[in-house]
């Protein structure tokens, strides 16, 4: 299957996956699949939605979804995960698979002391 480079690569692991609550924020992308990190992260139960964290001594493998989105979505993808705010961060993820592509995630900068490990699949919202 040829990809068309269109934008940044996205892995997504909860309100904004396909059936979910936020998933007309990617309505106009282009879905590339389902996806799966190396076992470097924890997700945890942050309400109604999750939050991904750095892990790499007792992490797990996260499935998800991949995704190429514009510079355009991006932008306003960062205001509806309120980077401006702290509440999460955008950097790179490793997922398994080609480790020459790069992709990108939203990771949670709260505290996570006392929520629940959601395991490898978040289902909510």
């Amino acid at each position: 299957m040829e990809i068309h480079h269109m934008g940044q690569r996205l892995f997504v692991y909860g309100t904004l996956k396909r059936g979910h609550c936020r998933e007309a924020f990617l309505q106009e992308q282009q879905f590339l699949g389902p996806a799966q990190t190396l076992p470097l992260y924890r997700m945890y139960d942050c309400g109604s939605y999750p939050g991904l964290v750095d892990r790499p001594t007792d992490g797990v493998s996260l499935q998800g979804e991949l995704w190429e989105v514009t510079s355009e979505c991006l932008a306003i993808l960062d205001r509806v995960e309120e980077l401006d705010s702290g509440l999460y961060d955008r950097h790179a993820i490793q997922l398994t698979g080609p480790v020459d592509i790069p992709v990108q995630a939203y990771f949670y900068q709260g505290v996570v002391t006392g929520l629940s490990d959601c395991g490898p699949c978040w289902v909510g919202c």
